[in-house]
């Protein structure tokens, strides 16, 4: 069945074949999400007007919203099924990738079009600029606190991470309460970010009532309460009591991939190094490490590329001053507080170009490993 699709994918095709085929390749793709939005436009606008009870509505709407997009999909599988096995081979996964291609350049592609395009106006994107916003995140002192501090996020952030992240899972591998101890590390990812930060801030606090490190550190070692991540004195060393909450969460996304890679490895390799009178050092610097250096890479850029967009714990913990301001805060900070669109566009733009290679490079290593 397969090879004789396959046979029928390889014949050779006209020019007027391959045109039609193409043609009726991107009606397809496009019909279905534009009938869709259409649909779903129609429905929304019928049920804003409508005086109808509101549990009425929402019936109303999970079915024009569900049933809708289920009898477009049906419809156009049957379009394609009456073409016969040629043309269905080759049109109907177009049906079905559509929506997901639209949905991309709706919500990723033309914003990230967008957001350049204002990037090259003024403040209120009445003037065009050209670069010059450009020009301004490169030579803005501010702007280059918050790449410094990304860096020490990227460098200190991913590297703690991955280090207690492989150690817990080596450590906790041979410990009887193995469940027991990765069920406290991996406790923390259930906090969103903003929760984290909120706990943190507590444990930070200023007042030796509540912060619990002044609380040491006035209370048993009689020194004055230090403000640790709202101190400008401190700078750029309060920037690593803010990272210490996302190693603090992120450990545990560490640990279960190295400990899922490590149970990967053959028993047997592992036995037959020790019988050779391997040490566990050895074991575990000659053996394990190569063996699971594939996961390594992807939970390190992973990890990067999470410390590259960081705006929750900053701004719940310091709302960017102090000197602990990142390039996510400072957008922020410049698009909405200050009403600088063409200044904060341009600095999302450049985030987005530092997170770009990163992610590729994820992505490639994901590829490799046949992860999808």
């Amino acid at each position: 069945m397969e090879s004789s699709a396959k046979a029928r994918l390889s014949q050779p095709v006209g020019p007027l074949d391959w045109l039609t085929t193409n043609f009726l390749r991107l009606l397809l793709a496009l019909f279905v999400p534009v009938a869709t939005f259409g649909i779903l436009y129609a429905g929304f606008i019928f049920l804003r007007d409508s005086q109808a009870p509101k549990i009425i509505i929402a019936i109303v709407a999970i079915i024009l919203g569900v049933g809708g997009v289920a009898l477009l999909y049906t419809v156009a599988n049957w379009f394609v099924e009456q073409l016969g096995d040629r043309w269905r081979d080759r049109l109907l996964p177009f049906i079905f990738v559509g929506p997901a291609i639209a949905i991309l350049i709706w919500y990723l592609a033309l914003p990230t079009l967008r957001t350049f395009w204002i990037s090259l106006f003024d403040s209120d994107a009445s003037d065009l600029v050209g670069l010059a916003n450009y020009l301004a995140v490169f030579t803005d002192r501010t702007m280059f606190i918050a790449f410094r501090n990304n860096l020490i996020w990227i460098i200190v952030g991913a590297t703690f991470c991955v280090v207690f992240g492989l150690l817990i899972a080596v450590l906790a591998d041979r410990s009887r309460f193995e469940t027991f101890a990765k069920s406290l590390i991996f406790l923390p990812m259930a906090i969103s970010m903003v929760g984290a930060g909120v706990i943190w801030n507590m444990i930070f606090n200023v007042s030796p009532n509540v912060g619990m490190i002044n609380a040491v550190w006035a209370g048993l070692l009689g020194q004055d309460p230090v403000a640790w991540t709202a101190a400008a004195s401190l700078q750029p060393w309060n920037n690593l009591f803010l990272i210490v909450i996302v190693i603090w969460l992120q450990t545990g996304y560490a640990m279960v991939l190295f400990s899922a890679a490590l149970k990967g490895i053959p028993g047997e390799i592992l036995e037959a190094a020790r019988v050779d009178g391997a040490t566990e050092i050895q074991v575990f610097f000659r053996i394990m490490l190569p063996s699971i250096m594939g996961t390594i890479i992807a939970v390190a850029t992973t990890i990067i590329i999470f410390t590259l967009k960081i705006f929750d714990v900053v701004w719940v913990m310091t709302g960017g001053q102090f000197s602990t301001q990142v390039i996510a805060t400072q957008f922020y900070r410049e698009y909405f507080t200050a009403q600088n669109s063409g200044y904060g566009s341009a600095i999302a733009i450049v985030l987005l170009l530092t997170v770009i290679p990163v992610m590729v490079y994820n992505l490639k290593q994901f590829s490799e490993r046949e992860v999808f």
